[in-house]
């Protein structure tokens, strides 16, 4: 997974709501969505991105996460073939947890 980018959770603002240069797109279930997210982000499930990509800001800086990276790492090389760029948020929302950066809980989106 070297051709991948990634990127640090202490490198990330807290919350992503209104940034105009980067989006933060979490591919967990909705259930782990509901438990703890981040505030801000895009949330499509890795199932459906292939038949939501249009959702995406494709203009901006594209950062992907989920609980460890591991699905992060799978849509993005998705995402790689068809020529949509971005980077993996390194040990997703577990490092963020760890890290004591703020969540929100419940199923809404922000």
């Amino acid at each position: 997974m070297g051709d991948i980018e990634t990127v640090a959770v202490t490198d990330l603002p807290d919350d992503f709501t209104g940034d105009g240069d980067r989006i933060l797109l979490d591919v967990r279930e909705d259930d782990e969505w509901a438990q703890a997210h981040i505030r801000g982000a895009l949330h499509i499930p890795l199932a459906d991105v292939p038949a939501r990509v249009e959702e995406i800001d494709l203009d901006r800086e594209l950062l992907v996460v989920c609980r460890t990276s591991g699905r992060s790492y799978r849509i993005m090389e998705y995402l790689l073939m068809r020529g949509i760029d971005g980077a993996v948020v390194t040990g997703g929302m577990v490092a963020w947890q760890n890290a004591g950066k703020p969540v929100v809980t419940g199923s809404a989106d922000a």
